[in-house]
């Protein structure tokens, strides 16, 4: 019959609920398909650009810093960007990370030390090695103020944050030991001596290493 009406086994209800939530999943899939769609583009139309930028930049940068002019690689040269202006226009980006070391690395130089902690203390690394770094140049900043607690703690970070470098932690440790030393806390000084003794007996610091010792009354069994 032309007029025949169509029926389901499905009652009203439930085939109301199978309309809405459909919208409703519908809604959701365009919405993730907006939001991928939005991120892939950012990602080759916005972040990659800038990262390559600032790339570029930062190898301008590092042109001025090696050639010591710490001054021009910090503010730019009038032709080519420094550190700091690497970091507020490429926020985010790797280079504007490692840009903060640099900085810091500036500053140090100029003697400007606050400035040199804040920008040390902002940058961070998987590269151990420049950790290493980063911490002792974090030291050396509090010991030229005369904060010789806060040196000595950094220095201690410095000398036990990365074991297989055997150029510069012992160098760190070194420093720390001193630096207990001149604050009166001698079970400080002695520990950083021993981790001297104990994993870099052969470093330029690890053969003297007993002459210390035995100043703080500490002798070879």
């Amino acid at each position: 019959m032309a007029n025949a009406e169509v029926k389901t086994n499905q009652p009203a209800g439930q085939q109301d609920d199978f309309m809405k939530y459909g919208k409703i999943g519908a809604i959701i899939l365009i919405a993730l398909i907006v939001i991928i769609g939005g991120y892939f583009a950012y990602d080759s139309l916005v972040r990659k650009p800038n990262q390559e930028k600032a790339a570029a930049a930062m190898w301008k940068a590092e042109q001025l810093y090696r050639l010591d002019s710490a001054a021009l690689a910090l503010n730019g040269d009038g032709s080519s960007l420094g550190f700091l202006n690497i970091i507020s226009k490429y926020s985010g980006t790797p280079a504007a990370n490692l840009a903060k070391f640099y900085a810091g690395s500036c500053y140090m130089k100029l003697g400007e030390y606050e400035n040199a902690i804040k920008y040390l203390k902002d940058f961070s690394t998987g590269d151990k090695l420049l950790m290493v770094r980063t911490y002792g140049l974090i030291g050396d900043a509090y010991a030229e103020q005369g904060k010789n607690a806060d040196a000595a703690d950094y220095y201690k970070k410095a000398g036990t944050y990365y074991e297989e470098d055997n150029f510069n932690s012992p160098e760190y440790l070194f420093r720390a030991a001193l630096m207990y030393q001149d604050l009166n806390k001698k079970a400080e000084a002695i520990s950083m001596f021993k981790i001297i003794k104990d994993k870099y007996p052969t470093s330029q610091y690890g053969r003297d290493i007993e002459k210390y010792l035995a100043r703080l009354g500490e002798f070879e069994n």
